[in-house]
């Protein structure tokens, strides 16, 4: 298995290769509830759970949501009715608070990204990130995506609770030489898994000539899902990310830890194990198989020396180590040098030529 790195040149040579090492982004978003040494744990966690990237969420309250903007979420969870309210919570991070982040994870070795959700947010993270990532709730938002498209670095855009003619009309605002991904998403919060429709990743890459990410939305529990979704196809997952499970609200009830992390690596080893080579051959494990529980030619009774060998002369047993049965043929009608018992392989050196 190669690993996908979303900053590499894509083509359609490249895409259905093999099944591939997704890139993995944890999807911290405000999970830092506004405070800096949060986030900078959420960085290093993320880093010590194999992340290739952690992505915050850059925007002002006011310039996303208005103040009578109701919720979309499961309200057992976050009890806030307003998405403003909430928003205005974790939007505290000031432009030099996000340079922080971003040289912490220079210096821990994992990419920063952050998704903007305005124009301005969008300008001042073109210097800071090298990869763009735009959310779901954008993706009818052409003024927004022409801008980042014009930044021209790899982007990366979900699909949560849209129709495939608007992710059509998404793509066809961007230039024909961008670095697209798309994400499958179920925009529900959370995602029950009779709600996370995987199929819908062949759908995206039946449709569109880029690599297909999934950005997963359900409980962690075993991290098994995300297997499910490399086995169609995904290149780059997104999952939402916390230093605690356990806090309240926000998005620390549908995220994965590092510890939940740790466990998807462990069964992407175990998948990258099962699935071992991508090109057809026998093993050298399989070499006494092919030799014992394969079929050679047999005698069905005792043949003199001389005999000329019929087709009711013989059958085919196993061990595999003699005349294969698909040279039957070659045998037919010629004599057989030395006398064959019933049951015995019948080899090349038992045979004459045709006179």
């Amino acid at each position: 298995m190669k690993k996908f790195n979303p900053k590499d040149n894509l083509n359609d040579n490249n895409l259905n290769e093999e099944v591939m090492i997704p890139y993995f982004i944890a999807e911290a978003g405000v999970n830092h509830e506004g405070s800096l040494e949060n986030a900078f744990r959420l960085i290093d966690d993320a880093k010590e759970g194999g992340a290739d990237a952690i992505k915050f969420q850059t925007y002002k309250a006011e310039k996303i949501a208005s103040k009578f903007s109701p919720s979309y979420w499961d309200l057992n969870f976050e009890p806030t009715k307003s998405q403003y309210e909430l928003f205005k919570k974790y939007d505290t991070f000031s432009n030099d608070d996000y340079e922080a982040l971003k040289l912490r994870c220079d210096q821990v070795g994992i990419e920063f990204m952050s998704t903007p959700f305005d124009f301005d947010s969008a300008i001042f993270l073109n210097d800071l990130v090298n990869i763009f990532k735009i959310s779901s709730s954008d993706i009818t938002n052409r003024p927004f995506i022409e801008l980042i498209d014009s930044f021209k670095k790899p982007l990366i855009l979900s699909t949560g609770a849209s129709s495939i003619k608007e992710v059509q009309a998404a793509v066809s605002w961007l230039s024909e030489d961008v670095n697209l991904i798309l994400l499958h998403c179920i925009l529900n919060y959370p995602t029950t898994n009779d709600n996370a429709n995987l199929g819908m990743v062949l759908d995206l890459k039946n449709k569109f000539r880029v690599p297909i990410g999934y950005s997963d939305h359900t409980l962690p529990g075993e991290m098994t899902n995300l297997i499910y979704a490399i086995l169609l196809g995904v290149v780059v997952i997104e999952k939402h990310f916390t230093f605690d499970k356990t806090l309240p609200g926000n998005d620390h009830y549908h995220s994965c830890d590092k510890n939940d992390l740790k466990l998807y690596q462990e069964n992407l080893m175990q998948l990258k194990a099962l699935l071992g080579s991508f090109k057809k051959e026998f093993l050298e494990s399989e070499k006494i198989s092919r030799q014992n529980a394969r079929r050679s030619i047999v005698a069905l009774k005792d043949l003199e020396a001389g005999e000329t060998i019929r087709y009711e002369d013989f059958t085919f047993k196993r061990p595999g180590t003699g005349i294969p049965p698909y040279k039957f043929n070659d045998i037919l009608g010629k004599r057989l040098k030395n006398r064959v018992q019933e049951d015995q392989l019948i080899a090349d050196s038992d045979i004459l030529e045709k006179d």
